[in-house]
């Protein structure tokens, strides 16, 4: 599995990582299967939550993967917080609590990445810096990061926050592209040119922030998954006849689409399919052509100005 720097850190971390959402869903064999199947391909980074299916996902998780001393050192592990029930919650309080409850669940004495979930509209900037430093100095968080914000939330953040942000995961798909295509259209009066995320592509590579995609197979927000999907008809039509001349599935060019940007993603799985966990890891060895990346976008309807 090819690797990146996560960030402006020196993590060395493969390019897929991957998503424990729906772990849940599986029984304790085939959980065990799914973690092993993940490590025998290279992808070693699993990606949590503490509010997955409630905190079962990561004890699922620790469960299926044998935990120990060992096996942690294989591992790179990443979780998020701040979700509470009705709403978004960055207290210093709130963050050391759930990163304690993630510990014990993943049992594990360290996370090496700690994302912020949602943004948190009451965020005091201190608060979240007492906890990062707190976490830091007690060895409990190696690596910090953002999920779902845009570059004045970060800038915010990093007002007192003085840890390194080393990522950012973010809607982003084939058919959810407008983080990329709204760069086509500056100054443009279409709906195109709207900047819907203060323009948080070019912010995070300019701050060595990684990109980490999540839902990359969905349509809307959790509407389906666009492969196979008829409402995508000339989309399926060109990913699968990229997928013929690499000698691949649909499923590895989706990934490889993501990859394919020069921001050096780390797109986030969600199947729980051994054989589509598969194909996506098998994209991290196949390059596409500016040829075929631009066709595949504007077969998702993406139209150039």
């Amino acid at each position: 599995m090819r690797t990146l720097k996560l960030g402006g850190s020196t993590l060395d971390v493969p390019v897929i990582a991957v998503g424990c959402m729906r772990l849940d869903s599986l029984g304790k064999q085939d959980a065990e299967r799914f973690v092993h199947t993940a490590l025998d391909q290279g992808a070693n980074f699993f990606e949590h939550a503490d509010i997955y299916g409630g905190g079962r996902c990561e004890e699922i998780f620790a469960d299926a993967a044998g935990m120990n001393s060992t096996v942690r050192e294989k591992m790179i592990l990443q979780s998020k917080c701040g979700i509470r029930p009705g709403m978004f919650d960055f207290s210093r309080e709130h963050i050391l609590a759930s990163v304690d409850g993630s510990l014990k669940r993943l049992k594990t004495d360290y996370l090496d990445v700690l994302l912020l979930h949602r943004p948190d509209a009451l965020v005091e900037p201190e608060e979240v810096a007492a906890a990062f430093d707190e976490l830091e100095h007690s060895g409990r968080v190696r690596h910090f990061g953002v999920s779902n914000q845009h570059p004045r939330q970060i800038d915010l953040l990093k007002k007192d926050v003085k840890q390194p942000l080393v990522a950012n995961q973010l809607q982003l798909s084939i058919t959810n592209a407008t983080m990329i295509t709204s760069g086509f259209n500056v100054n443009m009066e279409n709906s195109a040119a709207i900047n819907r995320d203060g323009g948080i592509l070019d912010y995070c590579r300019l701050h060595d922030v990684t990109v980490q995609p999540w839902s990359p197979f969905q349509f809307g927000f959790f509407e389906g998954v666009f492969l196979g999907s008829d409402k995508f008809p000339e989309l399926n039509a060109k990913i699968n006849e990229v997928a013929h001349t690499h000698g691949v599935s649909d499923t590895t060019v989706v990934m490889a689409w993501l990859l394919r940007h020069p921001a050096r993603m780390q797109p986030v799985t969600g199947t729980m399919n051994l054989g589509r966990l598969t194909d996506c890891c098998k994209a991290s060895e196949v390059h596409l052509t500016r040829e075929e990346w631009y066709a595949i976008l504007l077969s998702a309807g993406n139209v150039l100005p």
